[in-house]
């Protein structure tokens, strides 16, 4: 289940989306298997999540645009020397963070594997569904690889895989007419829910500036009194609150750009923001009962299993990103970063109240640049 969420989670982008091929691949073998209802339901929500922070999955690339815009906003606000955070340093910094939380999350289900045995066996894959799982996982594999590394566009690796699809479907004669048109009204459908989604977040994220919240929150964060950990905190514990309501898109199309330029200018490691912005997401997104993939999960499957249970299948994993966290924020040195983006650093010490006054400053000049 882990394994599936690790390949399927970045492709498919989005929690919403990984619940629904989880649900329909994973939950039913285990819940075949005799396994305990309420580790299935976990195992299904902390899998759809893994895609938050696995690159190259589309949260990552559209937070490393968000954050390039963010700590460009900051840069010339607060006077950051040193080249502007982009995709590949996010995909960088999420690496270690993501190997950490994942040997987490192989630990936790294998203790809890040995406790309690699958009270039956499943039926073993045939000879060749093994051959098609295997070549299927391989391309799968090489296409985030490639695109983790630099050397495909995200847009690119998803025609590669599309077209291998193609050519599968028509070589085993399982991709007919019927079945084809199936998939095409549900792509444009989902497309369209995207691009609605998008427009409605930016239009959103506009009234938000002409209300003057950005300048608002810049202000409030620039004067926050306890230094730049003070500041972190009160925004870690806004993202927090905002992330169990809202989906990752939602969060980065609306919340990220009014907070994120503000803490890059008093924290200029923009990587790590990025980093601890991810790991608040998922964290969210799994506590019950208001969680995203915790509802979504338990929408899709329509399980009867109590809150308090679901909430202690779940506390293992919560408590492992918990100290993910806390190791990342008291070890930024961990994260595997290039040097360049990473020494970003005020080419002046500004006070609270100077550096607030040029963030506002900087919002305000935006409307006129457009």
């Amino acid at each position: 289940g882990l394994a599936l969420g690790v390949l399927l989670a970045p492709m498919s982008g989005s929690v919403g989306a990984s619940v629904a091929m989880l649900t329909r691949t994973v939950h039913p073998r285990m819940a075949a298997s005799g396994y305990p209802e309420d580790r299935n339901v976990a195992l299904v929500c902390v899998a759809s999540t893994l895609g938050v922070v696995i690159p190259p999955s589309l949260v990552l690339i559209l937070l490393g645009d968000a954050m390039m815009r963010a700590h460009t906003e900051a840069a010339n606000a607060a006077g950051l020397v040193g080249r502007i955070v982009n995709t590949q340093d996010v995909f960088h910094a999420a690496l270690v963070l993501a190997a950490i939380l994942l040997a987490s999350c192989v630990a936790i289900v294998a203790m809890q594997g040995v406790r309690e045995k699958p009270r039956s066996t499943p039926q073993a894959p045939s000879r060749r569904e093994t051959i098609t799982a295997c070549i299927a996982t391989a391309l799968i594999v090489a296409l985030l690889g490639a695109v983790a590394i630099g050397r495909m566009y995200a847009v690119e690796a998803a025609a590669t895989g599309g077209m291998a699809l193609i050519a599968y479907g028509l070589a085993t004669r399982t991709l007919d007419r019927v079945v084809l048109g199936a998939a095409l009204r549900e792509t444009i459908a989902i497309t369209g829910s995207l691009f609605a989604l998008l427009v409605a977040a930016t239009l959103f994220t506009l009234v938000q500036r002409a209300f003057g919240t950005d300048r608002w929150l810049a202000a409030a964060l620039a004067h926050l009194p306890g230094g730049p950990y003070a500041t972190l905190a009160v925004a870690l514990a806004g993202l927090a609150a905002c992330a169990l309501v809202l989906d990752a898109f939602e969060m980065i199309f609306v919340v990220v750009p009014l907070i994120a330029p503000a803490l890059i200018a008093r924290l200029p490691d923009a990587p790590w923001v990025a980093v601890l912005t991810l790991l608040i997401l998922q964290a969210s997104f799994l506590v019950p009962p208001f969680g995203y993939a915790v509802l979504m999960a338990r929408g899709r499957l329509r399980s009867t299993l109590g809150t308090s249970d679901l909430a202690l299948a779940l506390a293992p994993f919560v408590a492992a990103q918990a100290l993910v966290l806390g190791l990342v924020i008291a070890f930024p040195a961990m994260l595997w970063r290039d040097m360049a983006a990473a020494s970003a650093t005020p080419a002046a010490p500004k006070s609270d109240e100077a550096l607030g006054r040029m963030l506002e400053e900087q919002l305000d000049a935006q409307p006129a640049q457009k």
